[in-house]
C-alpha cells in the first residue's frame, strides 16, 4: 500500500512511528509525546496478559519514563514500516521490532510487531493506538522490574 499514498502521508506516518521508539531510547519524552494524540491505547497483552489500557499520553510516557530510565540501554529498531490502510485523516500501520534492554552485562532481547492506528491532526499524523505482538524473546524479562528500581532510585 505505501506505493500507492502520496510520499508526504508515508514520511509523515513513519515519522510519528520512528519519534516514538528514538525518543525513548534518548529518554526525549517531549518528542515522544509528539508522535501521540491526547489519548492513546497500548495493548501489551501478549507480552504481559491483562487488558488494553487507554489513557492519556501524558500519562502513558511518565510511566515509560519511570523505568525505561533504569536501563543503561535501550534500543528499539523498528523497520519494515507499512501503510496497511488510509482514509482521508485515518490510517493504520505495522512495523517490524527488535527491543534490546541491557543492565550490566545482561539483556532482555524482544521481537515482533507493532500495529499502529492514527489520526492526521494538522499537518502530523498522530498515534491513537498501539499493539505490539510478540513472536520471540531472548534474555530475562525480571530486568524490567530492576530497571523500574533503579529508575526510582535515580530520582
Amino acid at each position: 500500500m505505501a506505493d500507492m499514498i502520496p510520499s508526504d502521508t508515508f514520511q509523515g506516518i513513519s515519522q510519528a512511528i520512528t519519534d516514538i521508539a528514538a525518543g525513548a531510547d534518548r529518554h526525549d519524552w517531549t518528542r515522544v509525546r509528539t508522535a501521540f494524540a491526547d489519548t492513546v491505547t497500548t495493548d501489551y497483552t501478549g507480552l504481559w496478559g491483562g487488558d488494553p489500557v487507554t489513557q492519556s499520553a501524558d500519562k502513558l510516557i511518565a510511566s515509560w519514563a519511570a523505568f525505561l530510565p533504569g536501563f543503561e540501554i535501550t534500543h528499539h529498531m523498528v523497520t519494515n514500516h507499512t501503510v496497511t490502510e488510509l482514509a482521508n485523516t485515518a490510517a493504520k500501520a505495522e512495523a517490524d521490532f527488535t527491543a534490546t534492554h541491557r543492565i550490566n552485562d545482561e539483556f532482555w532481547v524482544l521481537g515482533g510487531r507493532y500495529s499502529y492506528d492514527l489520526v492526521k491532526d494538522g499537518a502530523d499524523w498522530k498515534v491513537t493506538s498501539v499493539t505490539m505482538t510478540p513472536l520471540w524473546e531472548t534474555g530475562d524479562r525480571a530486568l524490567v522490574a530492576q530497571a523500574g528500581e533503579r529508575a526510582a532510585e535515580k530520582k
